[in-house]
């Protein structure tokens, strides 16, 4: 794979996933919508097909790897990190891009937050908020739903059946879909620094009425809990397999 393979393919894979994953969460919160109230079993089908879009249209070029906890994990498992930098670049290039995407289709709804007698906060559309905000445990959550993220992935590459057929990108997105039913309760499961840093400084750039904050005193732990749990994946897999 070229550099600018790897570039353009994570870039527009990571596009691809963001725009369907913040536009599953803005079709159920925003108000307009025609989906909205249909509850979180739908905004975690939303993210996984965002995850299957992508890296199915990213393989080619870059492989699709579009989160960089898994190119963490991948680069321990294999030693190989010079093409590291490249893959993260991209990652939140295609985030950010991803973000803006979902912020046009979704921008006549946006504005009538400016009507709204009260204000819809809109950054849960674009990044993760926990629901009980304890540093510890909104860290630990994020370790733990990464590693389980992770770990799969690194142990479906085993199964050479899988990546041969191309199911493997199938099974990947019915996984993180696993993930956010049962693990993403308490924060939002951002299981990936760029799907939730790229968006965030998407949220605090546009010109939204009334968006509310952008949490940066919250924004370092679904960045580092995520790099922690993609390392400690590549380190288990290591060890164990």
């Amino acid at each position: 794979m070229s550099n600018g393979d790897i570039f353009v393919g994570e870039v527009i894979g990571t596009a691809i996933l963001i725009l369907f994953g913040a536009g599953v969460v803005a079709a159920v919160v925003l108000n307009y919508s025609k989906a909205q109230n249909s509850g979180w079993i739908v905004i975690a089908f939303g993210w996984g097909f965002g995850v299957m879009a992508g890296a199915y249209t990213a393989a080619p070029l870059s492989g699709g790897q579009l989160n960089p906890a898994v190119t963490i994990g991948i680069a321990i498992d294999t030693g190989k990190w010079d093409k590291v930098p490249l893959y993260i670049a991209g990652q939140m290039v295609g985030a950010m891009l991803g973000a803006v995407l979902c912020w046009l289709v979704y921008f006549a709804q946006f504005q009538a937050n400016a009507e709204e007698e009260m204000a819809q906060p809109t950054l849960g559309i674009f990044s993760t908020t926990p629901t009980i905000r304890n540093v510890v445990a909104n860290l630990m959550t994020e370790i733990i739903a990464t590693i389980a993220l992770v770990l799969p992935i690194l142990a479906f590459g085993l199964t050479k059946g899988l990546g041969e057929s191309g199911t493997a990108v199938l099974v990947v997105s019915f996984l993180v879909v696993g993930i956010g039913l049962s693990l993403g309760g308490p924060t939002g499961y951002a299981i990936n620094p760029a799907r939730d840093l790229g968006p965030r400084i998407v949220h605090s750039l546009l010109p939204i009425p009334n968006k509310g904050t952008s949490d940066w005193g919250y924004a370092w732990i679904p960045v580092v809990g995520p790099l922690i749990g993609g390392a400690l994946a590549g380190v288990i897999f290591n060890a164990a397999f």
